[in-house]
């Protein structure tokens, strides 16, 4: 390994990149040289199609400590030092960015990161003020998606009188949504005097959050007999009649017991369609956990039975402040964050699950 490489990347870190370069040169070898196999043409160039970014990225970066080394020499000569010295604090701010971006492109990759995903908001401890918060939590990640760019429609929401939420299910579409979503799911927390207290009193009450990655259809395939579908009329707050057709649908995964319900929609035949993407993502999730032994069970364990203790983040209100328990940051100003600015808790969680699997 060439001594001019720094110490930012771990060495396991630069012998893997070390062995990922020679891998792709011998594979560049084999494609040039005679008598290859069209097949083996087509897995070579796959593999080098997935190596590339890494090995430019690797190879840029052994470039620049290249010119960084030969510049340092010229720091000792009066009429070319300050030229060298600009070139090396560039050079050393390119490097830096090298680094972070070869750690990143080395992180194992979840597979499911770039596929969209459904959420689920549901209130937990806390009765009304808990629903209300539900609603709180489904505007700011309405907002979020927004900011982001990302398509976010709601297909299953039944609220209360009061305006709060029982249960809000949304699809999100975009690019990398699950990767910058899926440490959303746990219990969230808020700490606020509701609107429902006359004493001014401070409530302590809870939500919870699941991210579901939603598959392809063809990737959760479901047989017609497993299958029960209920059909019954959509209510909203109060159950009044959101009309007089039994339009709302639930559908039970009779094998798995997993249900999906929709009442979003007039029509039964858009409410079961929506039910079956659900369910599908439900299904999806349960084979994924059953075949990861670290994934295992995750779903359960995060968003648990919605106790109070079992919080991931807290919404501090009189101190207009949000802290993230598994991060330990803390955000000042709790209206910016229900307004949809969250990213900075979701870079941080997205840094802390890099770190943990290097």
């Amino acid at each position: 390994m060439e001594p001019y490489l720094t110490d930012m990347l771990s060495p396991a870190a630069l012998k893997k990149l070390d062995e990922t370069e020679s891998g792709y040169r011998d594979k560049e070898k084999r494609l040039s040289g005679p008598g290859i196999a069209p097949e083996e043409i087509v897995k070579l160039s796959r593999e080098m199609s997935a190596e590339e970014e890494t090995v430019l990225a690797y190879r840029r970066y052994r470039e620049i400590r290249k010119r960084i080394d030969e510049n340092t020499p010229l720091l000792e000569d009066a009429d070319l030092c300050e030229l060298a010295r600009a070139e090396i604090d560039s050079l050393e701010r390119e490097r830096d960015l090298c680094e972070k971006n070869l750690a990143e492109l080395l992180t194992p990759k979840d597979p499911d990161d770039e596929r969209n995903v459904i959420l689920e908001i549901r209130p937990a401890a806390g009765g009304e003020e808990a629903a209300l918060f539900a609603s709180d939590l489904l505007g700011m990640y309405s907002k979020y998606c927004e900011k982001k760019g990302w398509k976010a429609a709601v297909i299953g929401l039944t609220e209360t009188e009061l305006g709060g939420v029982k249960e809000a299910v949304l699809t999100v579409e975009g690019a990398n949504v699950f990767e910058s979503m899926k440490h959303e799911s746990g219990v969230h927390r808020v700490q606020r005097v509701p609107t429902t207290e006359t004493g001014g009193r401070i409530h302590t009450s809870t939500a919870t959050v699941a991210v579901l990655a939603e598959p392809e259809g063809v990737e959760v395939e479901i047989d017609d007999k497993d299958i029960k579908v209920d059909t019954y009329r959509a209510s909203g707050p109060g159950g009044q009649h959101v009309n007089k057709t039994d339009s709302a649908v639930r559908i039970t995964h009779i094998p798995t017991g997993i249900t999906a319900q929709c009442q979003s929609e007039r029509s039964q035949h858009k409410n079961r369609a929506q039910c079956m993407r659900m369910l599908r993502a439900k299904l999806y999730e349960e084979e994924t956990e059953r075949q990861t032994s670290e994934r295992a069970g995750e779903r359960k364990k995060q968003l648990g039975g919605g106790d109070r203790s079992e919080k991931i983040r807290t919404y501090n209100f009189p101190q207009s402040r949000v802290t993230d328990h598994r991060t330990g940051l803390s955000l000042s100003n709790i209206e910016d964050v229900m307004n949809g600015g969250i990213e900075k808790l979701v870079s941080a969680l997205r840094e802390k699950a890099r770190e943990e699997r290097e």
